[in-house]
């Protein structure tokens, strides 16, 4: 694969009613985009109407909420012409990496093209090299998936241009990468607010390994207890999904992108993710054997049991 030079950020207006409207037939009627040239940091814009197949009048709701009129479809170029002049912008799409705000925008990308016979090659370029931003934002900062607006909200930051016009979309998506690469420490902060603590309780850089440490013992203690009084199979087999959950809300300290999480933080977060991992591999086991009941060795919960009794330890030297 080439090297990337530069990412594109990129988002769809569709053909929409209140009514309800298959995906398929949800033409895209807007296309707009972002460009940054990784080396000199240049931003340049695209934006495109489209003038779908059909030839239905947009309905009130799909004008008001993207303020799309029937005017500005008449005279736009189709698809394919803006296809055409979407790719001879970008420039090469193999040193290209691609974004949006949810795979909504790549799939209807995908469905016109298919309706219009591009050639899959070129969308299979496209899609090789594409990333659903907001399901890394999600999975790295929030928990739960947000709008575009919210998360600009988290960084304290205010929506530039118009709403629901795809390429001022795009660049606010362009907006919060670049934030979240470039404030590491602040993307750190809600994420312990918002997927650890759930937003419990506020956290700063002074209290944060404090309160992560915290929740680590209330969250190993409840696990240890559950499963000291859990001997049948199918008990243990409930709380695969709710024990994936704790360990898993974990995980990013161990990045510790920002470096603002302690030693003892990073090595607790591991504890965890090792106890979910032997967890897993022994519920398999009792399966492959049809065991009824389940025997835990000490050594399962040894990695859960560190996490309380080094909180114990320092309640205790306070």
């Amino acid at each position: 694969m080439a090297d990337i030079k530069q990412f594109v950020f990129f988002d769809s207006e569709m053909l929409c009613s209140d009514t309800g409207m298959a995906f398929e037939e949800m033409e895209a009627i807007r296309l707009g985009a972002v460009k940054y040239e990784l080396e000199t940091e240049e931003v340049s814009y695209f934006d495109q109407f489209i003038r779908p197949q059909s030839t239905e009048p947009l309905t009130d709701f799909c004008k008001t909420l993207t303020g799309i009129n029937d005017h500005d479809l008449t005279d736009a170029a189709n698809f394919i012409e803006v296809f055409i002049e979407f790719l001879e912008w970008i420039g090469g799409i193999k040193k290209t990496k691609y974004f949006s705000w949810s795979p909504s925008d790549l799939f209807r990308l995908k469905m016109d093209a298919i309706r219009h016979e591009i050639p899959e090659r070129t969308l299979k370029k496209i899609e090789q090299r594409y990333t659903d931003f907001q399901k890394v934002f999600t999975n790295r900062v929030t928990k739960n998936p947000v709008s575009v607006e919210d998360a600009l909200n988290l960084y304290d930051l205010e929506f530039i241009g118009d709403m629901h016009n795809p390429m001022y979309d795009a660049f606010n998506t362009f907006r919060i990468f670049q934030t979240f690469m470039n404030e590491p420490i602040q993307s750190d902060l809600i994420m312990v607010q918002k997927i650890i603590l759930e937003d419990t309780m506020p956290v700063t850089i002074k209290n944060v390994n404090d309160k992560i440490q915290y929740q680590l013992h209330n969250d190993a203690k409840q696990l240890t207890e559950q499963l000291r009084h859990t001997y049948r199979l199918r008990d243990m087999k409930k709380l695969l999904k709710p024990i994936r959950r704790t360990s898993l809300k974990y995980e990013n300290l161990i990045f510790n992108r920002s470096g603002i999480f302690s030693e003892s933080t990073i090595h607790h977060a591991r504890c965890f993710l090792a106890f979910y991992q032997d967890f897993v591999q022994t519920c398999e086991e009792h399966i492959a054997y049809s065991s009824k009941t389940v025997i835990l060795h000490e050594h399962l919960l040894r990695p859960i049991e560190q996490i309380t009794l080094y909180e114990k330890a320092k309640i205790t030297a306070s």
